[in-house]
C-alpha cells in the first residue's frame, strides 16, 4: 500500500535530507505552502495540501489543512470499516505527519514584540495535525521536531517502525503541543491581575541536559529551561566540566544576590548560602573582601560577580580552588588567568536576571507557588533609646540585603559593606548568632547584626553584644520584643525594626 507523509514545518532544518529519504523509500510526499516550495526547491515531487482537499488555502494561510481530506486521513483506523469509509470519500490514508510549530515563544521573547505579531504566531493546524498523529499513533508517526527525523529514517528504513517508538513519538509530540499552549496561555495572561495566580497552572519546560547526578551520586537528576532558555541560568557555558546539580542551585543562590546589590559585588556561596559577600568601589575590593569573610568555608565553593570579571579580581582570589564562577562577562586577561583550571566551570550571564514571576517548590501531590522574595526598601524604626550612626547604619543595610539570601533561621553580621559573619540554618536563632560570632571572631566588635525575623527571646540579643555587635536591624513582631529592646538598651546598642521578614526554607 502506497505510503504518505504530511510536512508542514516552520523550521527547515533538516527538511530537504528527510524528505529524500521518505522519497527514496517510496513514500508520497504531501506539503503546505512554504515547505513545498522548499521542498520543490530541493528537487522533490511534492503533492500540495490544496490538490489533496480541492480547497485553496484561506485567510491568508490561517486555514489551510483544517480539512476531512487531511484529518480523516491520519485518524482513520486501519480497519475495514474506517478504510472503506475512507475509500467511499475519496480520502487516501496519511501514515506519517512531521509538523513543527509557528515560533510563538521566540516571537514573544523578542524585545518590543506587539500582541498582534505574538497572536499571529500561534499555531492552530500545525497543533491539531500533530494531535490527530499522535492519537492515531498506532498506524500513524508523529514526528514533531527535526531532531527525530534520523531515528525515524532509521526505523522506515529497517522495516516496522516499533510501537515503542510510535508511543514514544506520541508522547513528545502531546509534550510539544503542552507546552506550546501553556506559553501561549502564560503569555495571554500576562497582567491578568497582580498577585493572582491561575485556576489551572501548567509548568512548561525543556529538558536541557541530564545531570551526572543529584544531590548525591544515587539521586538521578536532569536540568530543564524555560522556552527560549538555551543554558543553566540562562547563561553561556564558557569552560570547564559538566554542572552538578549541586553547582546550579549554589550558583542561582549567587547570582541572585550579586543581583541584589547595586554597586561592584563578589558574592562567595557554599551549601547554597553565602559564607561572604562584599560589595565595593571595585570588584578586586569586593572579592577580597568577600573572601576574607570565611575562608575556610570558601573551599570548594561558587562565586558570582555583578560586574564584568577583571583580572584582578581573579587575581584577588589566590589560589583558592573554586567550582563554579558567573559573571556578566570576562575580559581577555582574566579568561587567561582563569583557562589554567581546566575544571573549573565558567558562565556568562546576562547583565541583570529577569524577575522571577514565581518560585515553584514540589511537594507530596503537588507543587507551591509564590511571588519570590525581593529586596525591601521598608522604613525602618528606631525602637531603641540610641539611634545608629550612619557607619552603623550602612552596614545594617548591608546585611539586611544579604539576610534575605540566608537560609533560616539566618543571622549575619557585616561590617561596611562586607560580611564578617554568618550563622545560617539553625534551628534556634541564638544558636545561628553564636555561629555568625565565631566565624567573625574579634570582626564582631563593632559590626551590625541582620536577623531574617524577630528574636523571640532576648537571649539572641545578648550573645551579639558579648560578641560585640552595636547595632541589629530586625522586623520585630514578637511577644517579647520589649524584652529584646531592653537587652539592647542595656548593652549601649541601636535597634532597629522593619516590619518585613525574610525567611528562607
Amino acid at each position: 500500500m502506497e505510503k504518505r507523509a504530511l510536512l508542514s514545518v516552520a523550521d527547515k532544518t533538516g527538511l530537504a535530507p528527510f524528505a529524500r529519504g521518505l522519497a527514496e523509500l517510496g513514500w508520497t510526499l504531501i506539503s503546505t505552502g512554504g515547505t513545498a516550495r522548499a521542498l520543490a526547491q530541493a528537487g522533490l515531487p511534492v503533492q500540495t495540501v490544496e490538490s489533496l482537499t480541492g480547497f485553496p488555502e484561506i485567510l491568508g494561510g490561517r486555514v489551510k489543512t483544517l480539512h476531512p481530506a487531511v484529518h480523516g486521513g491520519i485518524l482513520a483506523r486501519r480497519e475495514p470499516e474506517h478504510l472503506a469509509e475512507l475509500a467511499a470519500r475519496g480520502i487516501a490514508p496519511i501514515d506519517l505527519v512531521a509538523v513543527n510549530l509557528y515560533p510563538f515563544e521566540a516571537t514573544v521573547a523578542r524585545p518590543g514584540a506587539t500582541l498582534s505579531e505574538a497572536i499571529e504566531e500561534i499555531d492552530i493546524g500545525g497543533v491539531a495535525l500533530l494531535r490527530a498523529a499522535a492519537k492515531n499513533h498506532e498506524a500513524v508517526l508523529a514526528v514533531s521536531d527535526p531532531g527525530q527525523y534520523p531515528a525515524v529514517l532509521e526505523a522506515l528504513r529497517a522495516g516496522e517502525v516499533p510501537e515503542a517508538m510510535r508511543r514514544e513519538l506520541a508522547a513528545l509530540a502531546f509534550r510539544r503541543t503542552a507546552a506550546y499552549d501553556a506559553a501561549i496561555a502564560t503569555y495571554l495572561a500576562q497582567g491578568e491581575g497582580e498577585g493572582a495566580f491561575p485556576d489551572l497552572w501548567v509548568p512548561r519546560a525543556r529538558k536541557l541536559a541530564d545531570l551526572r547526578y543529584g544531590e548525591n551520586p544515587h539521586q538521578r537528576a536532569a536540568l530543564y529551561g524555560e522556552p527560549g532558555v538555551e543554558g543553566p541560568l540562562g547563561a553561556t557555558f564558557l569552560q570547564g566540566k559538566a554542572l552538578s546539580y549541586n553547582n546550579i542551585l549554589d550558583l542561582d543562590a549567587a547570582w541572585t544576590l550579586a543581583n541584589d546589590l547595586e554597586a561592584p559585588a563578589a558574592v562567595i556561596v557554599k551549601h547554597n548560602n553565602p559564607c561572604g559577600a562584599a560589595a565595593a568601589a571595585d570588584l578586586a575590593e569586593a572579592m577580597a573582601a568577600a573572601l576574607a569573610a570565611d575562608p575556610v568555608s570558601a573551599f570548594g565553593s561558587v562565586i558570582a560577580v555583578n560586574r564584568p570579571l577583571e583580572a584582578p579580581a581573579v587575581r584577588a582570589l589566590g589560589d583558592l580552588f573554586v567550582e563554579a564562577i558567573i559573571a556578566p562577562g570576562y575580559d581577555a586577561e582574566a579568561l587567561g588567568l582563569l583557562a589554567a583550571h581546566r575544571n573549573l566551570r565558567l558562565l556568562q550571564a546576562a547583565a541583570r536576571p529577569a524577575p522571577a514571576a514565581w518560585e515553584v517548590r514540589s511537594v507530596r501531590g503537588g507543587w507551591l507557588l509564590q511571588e519570590p522574595d525581593r529586596p525591601d526598601s521598608a522604613p525602618w524604626q528606631v525602637v531603641t533609646r540610641r539611634a545608629p550612626t550612619d557607619e552603623e547604619k550602612q552596614a545594617l543595610a548591608f546585611a539586611w540585603r544579604v539576610c534575605a539570601r540566608v537560609k533560616s533561621n539566618a543571622i549575619v553580621l557585616a561590617r561596611g559593606t562586607a560580611t564578617v559573619g554568618v550563622g545560617a540554618g539553625q534551628m534556634s536563632r541564638v544558636d545561628s548568632v553564636r555561629i555568625a560570632a565565631a566565624k567573625a571572631g574579634e570582626r564582631a566588635r563593632g559590626s551590625a547584626l541582620a536577623s531574617d525575623a524577630f528574636f523571640p527571646f532576648a537571649d539572641g540579643i545578648e550573645a551579639a553584644a558579648q560578641a560585640g555587635v552595636t547595632a541589629i536591624i530586625q522586623p520585630g513582631g514578637s511577644l517579647r520584643d520589649s524584652e529584646a529592646i531592653a537587652a539592647a538598651d542595656a548593652a549601649g546598642m541601636a535597634m532597629v525594626f522593619t516590619g518585613v521578614r525574610h525567611f528562607r526554607h
